[in-house]
This record gives structure tokens, sequence and C-alpha cells, in this order.
């Protein structure tokens, strides 16, 4: 059976969907030894696939769930030196790769993983996974304002629609604590909801994605994710 280059890249771990099909686009994929630069080609499991030169090997899926820190970069590597995702899994032996991405300066929990299929169901929008955030913001929204979040703010031509959003805690006027659940992932999604209400984030951290939280971990840990988390996971993609 022949599946899409860029599937099989994603399913072994090489990287997710979308980054595969730069990766062909850029010509840095060979299969049989014949550069491809098209999307749309299909392979079966006889066909030598090569990568910047390496030879893709099988891999059992792992996934891992990871406490990301500030002033780290959601990428398997940078450009400009900095410190990535994949420097601090350095012990794992698999070649993993971020589910989604957190920005630079904001923190929480992330996903790794070599499973294509797992970070297309966690990514995709249409499955609709929740995202739990924590946002530290400049001034406090107003009830009004909040109840303008609630009924769905319009950013970049679509309706953001959150699921919940609540003040935690407040000091005097200066900052306000409040907690977000959403379901889209768009770039500074956040930042841009609660700079439409003119309370700008000074920080953020993600602290669910679906039911899944950090417990008590802190910035830096990670582990394996457990069969059931998983499970629970893709059973709500499942639903859709």
């Amino acid at each position: 059976m022949s599946e899409r280059l860029q599937k099989v890249m994603a399913h072994d771990g090489i990287a997710s969907r979308r980054k595969s099909e730069e990766m062909i686009l850029e010509g840095r994929v060979k299969v049989n030894g014949v550069l491809c630069k098209e999307l749309g080609m299909k392979v079966n499991n006889s066909d030598q696939i090569e990568v910047d030169g390496v030879p893709i090997s099988k891999e059992e899926p792992v996934h891992y769930l990871l406490y990301k820190p500030r002033r780290v970069i959601s990428s398997v590597k940078d450009e400009k030196k900095r410190k990535t995702v994949v420097d601090l899994l350095e012990d794992v032996e698999e070649r993993v790769y971020p589910v989604g991405r957190l920005d630079y300066n904001t923190s929480g929990i992330l996903l790794m993983t070599n499973d294509g299929d797992f970070d297309y169901q966690i990514t995709h929008p249409k499955f609709k996974i929740t995202k739990t955030y924590v946002a530290k913001v400049e001034g406090v929204p107003t009830p009004s304002e909040i109840k303008q979040i609630q009924k769905g703010i319009i950013i970049e031509g679509s309706k953001i629609v959150p699921e919940n959003v609540k003040i935690i805690s407040h000091n005097d006027k200066k900052n306000a604590i409040v907690r977000l659940t959403i379901h889209e992932g768009k770039n500074h999604i956040v930042k841009k909801i609660f700079e439409t209400i003119n309370h700008p984030v000074e920080k953020l951290k993600r602290e669910k994605i679906g039911n899944l939280g950090l417990g008590n971990m802190q910035p830096g840990d990670f582990r394996r994710l457990k069969k059931f988390e998983i499970d629970d996971l893709l059973e709500i993609t499942n639903k859709k």
C-alpha cells in the first residue's frame, strides 16, 4: 500500500506533515536516490527515503509532556542558536519534535512526539481540542470587557469564541490574572484577544491541553505520556 511521502515522513518521526512538505519543497528529500521537490509523490515500504542525506528509520512512536520554560524556542533547531525544546529532551533517543508550538516567552504544557498521526489529530483545527491559558494582563478587565470576550471577538477575519474566561485575581487596578480556555491555536491568539480589549498580556502560561495538565512539574521537566492520557486526547478527536 502506497502513501504520500509527507505522511510517511511524519509517521516516521521526521517532522509534522506541514514541515515535511516544506522539507520536500526545499529539496532536502530523496526517494531511491532521486531528489523529490514536488508534493504528491507516493511511496511504499520498499522505497528508500533520505532526508538531508540521512536514511530515515522506523521508530516506535513516543509521546512526551514537556513543561516548556520561557525563552525557549518551540522548534527542532534555531538559526539564532537559541535553546530549543528538543535541547531540553537531550536524553530522549527518538527523533521527537513539538506538537504545535508555544511562543518564545510563553511557558507551559507542550507535547513532543515522533508520531505524525498523533501530531495531526492534536493540532488540526477541525478536532477543536481545548487549550487553557493563564494570563497576567495589564490593568483589570471590567465585567463588560469579559462579556465582550465571551460573546466572541473578531481577529483577522475570524470570530474567536472562548469556551471559558474568568478573572482569577487582581492587584488593585494594576494587573489581573485571567484564565482562558479556547479551541483555536493560531499564533499569538491569546495576546491578540486581550489586546482587543486594551489589556495587553504581560505574562502567559498554557496550563492544559484538553484535560491534560502539568501537575507538580516544574519548568524544564518532561515525562512520557501514559497510555490512558494518549487515549483520552485521541478520544476527543474521534468524537469530532
